[in-house]
């Protein structure tokens, strides 16, 4: 098979992998272990959250993937191509919003993006001004347009810089924290606009300590703690076991009967006992229930919020507040 030319990204099917690390590894001087032999999989098509607290290396690999810095060891693939190498290949095809946007204060906001679609020599200058109007327009910005940019808030200049990141069609689209700032109104909608992004064939990946934020719009999510990859996979995986519930005023005998059945850190709580969900039928732990005399008045498995998963995986809580 031929080979791709150097100067474009292989393309990538539906079962190809648009980011691919091996074993990558960030050490800063004085021996910080920012990233520690990290193996990530990002699929193609897929809006892929990438979540940990403040200090847990998100942001240091995002710079990784970018090109930005150098990986101490292991490697980074990006749209089929090797990071920092390939980055004049790749980085055209990427949009990226990163530690917030670099924007010129004393231009309007309709300027900024003029000069950062000037300077992408990729860009037809005939169709300039169509597609920052249209770039503006996804982003909520139009009626704030000509406003200079240093009058814009935070969540403004957030939209800003996503604005810039949708100047061209992009295959990836990195963000990072990219709510930051914004009220709940603008957050819904930038929530939106990478649900449509992502239902057009861009991949998104989404860097974020919101552990809600990913859990309404992202489809895959890593998790990171401490420099490591704590476990990556489809949202509905991370958080699919839950618990099994069963609301019966015989809290007492349903336990009873359950740890009979094998299952195992059963939990009374007032009319409500939970345990971990049963590898076998859930219709024969019912049956057993009911056989018992107990009088079962709700039964099933609840499923956890993916921040009852990130404590089960990593046994600390969630700075949510960032």
């Amino acid at each position: 098979m031929d080979q791709p030319p150097a100067t474009e990204p292989h393309p990538e099917g539906a079962g190809d992998s648009v980011i691919h690390t091996r074993a990558l590894t960030k050490r800063y001087r004085g021996g910080q272990l920012a990233v520690d032999g990290l193996d990530l999989t990002v699929p193609a098509g897929s809006v892929f959250g990438f979540l940990g607290p403040n200090g847990s290396g998100k942001t240091t690999t995002i710079r990784m993937l970018m090109g930005l810095i150098e990986p101490t060891s292991g490697t980074a693939r990006v749209l089929g191509q090797p990071m920092p190498r390939a980055t004049r290949a790749v980085l055209p095809h990427v949009g990226a919003l990163i530690e917030g946007p670099a924007l010129y204060g004393f231009l309007s906001g309709r300027d900024n993006l003029i000069r950062y679609d000037a300077a992408d020599p990729t860009a037809d200058p005939r169709t300039r001004r169509t597609r920052v109007a249209t770039a503006l327009d996804r982003v909520g910005l139009s009626a704030a347009a000509g406003k200079k940019a240093k009058a814009y808030s935070l969540g403004m200049k957030q939209r800003l810089g996503l604005a810039a990141a949708l100047l061209q069609p992009r295959k990836l689209l990195v963000l990072d924290e990219p709510t930051n700032g914004l009220d709940p109104q603008g957050m819904r909608e930038i929530r939106s606009l990478v649900r449509e992004l992502a239902s057009d064939g861009t991949t998104v990946f989404l860097s974020s300590h919101l552990l809600d934020e990913i859990e309404q719009v992202c489809t895959h999510a890593a998790v990171m703690a401490q420099g490591r990859l704590i476990t990556q996979g489809p949202v509905t995986d991370l958080a699919a076991r839950g618990r099994l519930v069963v609301t019966t005023p015989d809290t007492g005998e349903a336990a009873r009967v359950l740890k009979e059945q094998g299952i195992a850190d059963v939990v009374v709580a007032e009319d409500r006992v939970t345990a971990e969900p049963p590898e076998g039928e859930l219709a024969d732990i019912n049956a057993a229930l009911v056989e018992a005399g107990v009088r079962v008045r709700g039964f099933g498995v609840e499923r956890a919020s993916l921040e009852e998963a990130f404590v089960a995986l990593t046994g600390e809580g969630f700075d949510v507040a960032g």
